[in-house]
Formats: structure tokens, C-alpha cells, sequence
């Protein structure tokens, strides 16, 4: 066998065997795992998840999962628990321990020491009949029938089922508790869809110049206004300070074009009416949305009664990442 189709065949028998894991899953969606999340969802404390290995891994990842949707957690790995780091679990908290045959060394020390706290122990275990499944008040049983390595030795399909019963747990209590959009945003500010959920206009806006210009300026005093604030676009601003029209570098060169006598050509001959403009309220997502349906590099800025505030540019948007 080349090495192409070796790596074919193994790549294809790994992603067959985690399937048929991930589908043997679904029978541990049961009386117990419901009775886990209620109690993780009632608790007044955290949860506090520990693991040795690629199990302790997996631990940390749930508890990423966890805190960002809602759901106080904490990550202990089993072995540092014994030495000192027991001392960050409370009374109130519900503790789980992940690993594969349950019969771990550091987890059969620690246990005992978790029931003499009186913690509540959630056992995500593979091996039903094992000292952690036997000591714990709910199982989260993951089967796995064999590893997806052609040993069958590597943790593979084993911390798969981890992963995905950690997230059955995450979304189940983000179900509960009704986690919107809007709450995501909040433990996400940095982040682009973070971004796309809080990120309004105004904060991007202000640190544009503003070109203005009046209806009656002529062409010199327009291209000065345009070239000095840098954004290729001048808005005519009539007595009111509202969006009478706006003039683009395309309209200078159409004038020229047309062959017009730039002295006799003031900003109201050549502005184009009715520019695309967005309040300065909005969503900033909603701003790149208007550019993108219209082919546009930016968009008049007003505020609710029409008054012109500025400029915001593509540009803008790309620096915030929500490009």
C-alpha cells in the first residue's frame, strides 16, 4: 500500500469510529445526564471539573465552553488537588470528574476527600463498573467500543465523546437559562461576533474627519474640503445642517468629462441626491451590510432628526474585525 491510501484508509477509519462513538452517545442522554444538568443549573456555586491526561484536557475546554455561555466554572486537575489546590472547591459546588476507565490513581484518592467535603460528584466515565462510577451520585456514561489509533491505544474516540457530552451539558444549560445573543456579546466584547452584537455606529464614527461643504461652494473649495479630510467624499449640508447631497471624486471626474467651466460650477450642480445614510444608533454590522448591498466604501452619518455627524468608512469596519 502506498502512502496515499494509507493515509486514506487511516484518516477514513478514524472519522468512521468517532462517528459510530459520537451516535452511541445518544444513549447516555438519559434520566442521569437530565439530573446533571438540573443540579448544575440549581447550584449556587460552580462547577468545578478535574481530569488527569487528555481527560483533563478535554476538562478545560468544557470549562472555556461553560464560562462563556453563562455557567460559572473552574478547571482542578486531579493531581494538584491532593497537594493543595483542593482548597479552591466550596460546599456548594458540583464537582466533575472525567476519565476514561474511572479507576485513575489521582481520582481514587481524590474522591474520598470530595465526599468529605460533601460536594455532589458527577462521574463522565466510559467504564460503568469503575470506582469513579460506583462513587458518584450521576454518571455521564461516554462508551467507547475502541480508540480510533490503529493501536487502539491513543486517546481519540474516547476524549471525542468527552467533547461532545461536555457540550450536550454546555448548550442544555445555556437552553435553560435562555442565553441569548446579547448575553454571548457580553462574554465576548473582544471578538467578532461579539462585535456584531454591541458595536453601534457612534463608536466608530467620531474619529473620521467630517467634510462639509455649502450648496453654493464652488469646485475649488469642495476639492480643498475633500483632499484635506482624506475620505474622497464632501457632504452638502444645507442651512439646516441636514444631508442635502454628497460629492465623490467620480463626480469631479464626471464634471471634467462633461467639460463644464469649474468657475461656474458650484457643489449643488454636481452632488448626487439622496445619499446612502445610516443613524448614528445603528448597528455597525448594519452599516456594513447598507455598504455591501449598494457597492459603497462608506455612509453618511446622521442623527435622529436627520442632522449630519459624519462619516463612517469601510475602512472603520475592517480595523474592528467585522470584516
Amino acid at each position: 500500500m502506498n502512502n496515499k491510501n494509507k493515509i486514506l484508509d487511516t484518516a477514513m477509519r478514524t472519522v468512521r469510529i468517532e462517528t459510530e462513538t459520537i451516535e452511541a452517545l445518544q444513549a447516555s442522554i438519559n434520566d442521569d445526564f437530565c439530573a446533571s444538568v438540573e443540579i448544575i443549573f440549581n447550584t449556587s456555586g460552580r462547577l468545578v471539573l478535574s481530569g488527569i491526561g487528555k481527560s483533563a484536557l478535554v476538562a478545560q475546554k468544557i470549562v472555556a465552553t461553560l464560562n462563556s455561555t453563562g455557567t460559572p466554572s473552574i478547571f482542578m486537575h486531579a493531581a494538584d488537588a491532593i497537594h493543595g489546590d483542593l482548597g479552591m472547591i466550596r460546599p456548594e459546588d458540583i464537582v466533575m470528574c472525567i476519565s476514561k476507565s474511572g479507576e485513575t490513581a489521582e481520582i481514587k484518592v481524590l474522591i474520598p476527600l470530595l465526599k468529605n467535603i460533601g460536594n455532589k460528584l458527577i462521574g463522565m466515565v466510559s467504564n460503568t463498573n469503575s470506582y469513579l462510577a460506583k462513587q458518584a451520585d450521576y454518571i455521564l456514561h461516554t462508551p467507547v467500543s475502541k480508540e480510533a489509533d490503529p493501536n487502539n491505544l491513543a486517546p481519540t474516540a474516547s476524549t471525542t465523546a468527552q467533547m461532545v457530552m461536555g457540550d450536550a451539558i454546555a448548550t442544555s444549560l445555556l437552553a435553560l437559562r435562555g442565553f441569548s445573543p446579547e448575553d454571548f456579546a457580553q462574554f465576548h466584547p473582544g471578538g467578532a461576533l461579539g462585535k456584531q452584537l454591541y458595536l453601534r455606529v457612534y463608536d466608530l464614527y467620531p474619529q473620521n474627519e467630517k467634510p462639509s461643504v455649502k450648496p453654493d461652494d464652488n469646485v475649488k473649495n469642495i476639492i480643498v474640503e475633500m483632499t484635506s479630510k482624506r475620505l474622497g467624499v464632501a457632504v452638502v449640508e444645507d442651512e439646516e445642517r441636514k444631508v442635502a447631497g454628497i460629492i465623490t471624486d467620480g463626480d469631479l471626474r464626471r464634471m471634467l468629462e462633461q467639460g463644464k467651466q469649474i468657475e461656474e460650477v458650484n457643489a449643488k450642480d454636481i452632488m448626487t441626491l439622496a445619499p446612502k445614510v445610516i443613524e448614528k444608533n445603528a448597528m455597525a454590522v448594519n452599516a456594513l451590510q447598507l455598504m455591501r448591498t449598494n457597492s459603497i466604501t462608506q455612509l453618511v452619518v446622521v442623527d435622529e432628526q436627520g442632522i449630519y455627524e459624519g462619516i463612517i468608512h469601510l475602512h472603520d469596519l475592517i480595523r474592528e474585525g467585522l470584516i
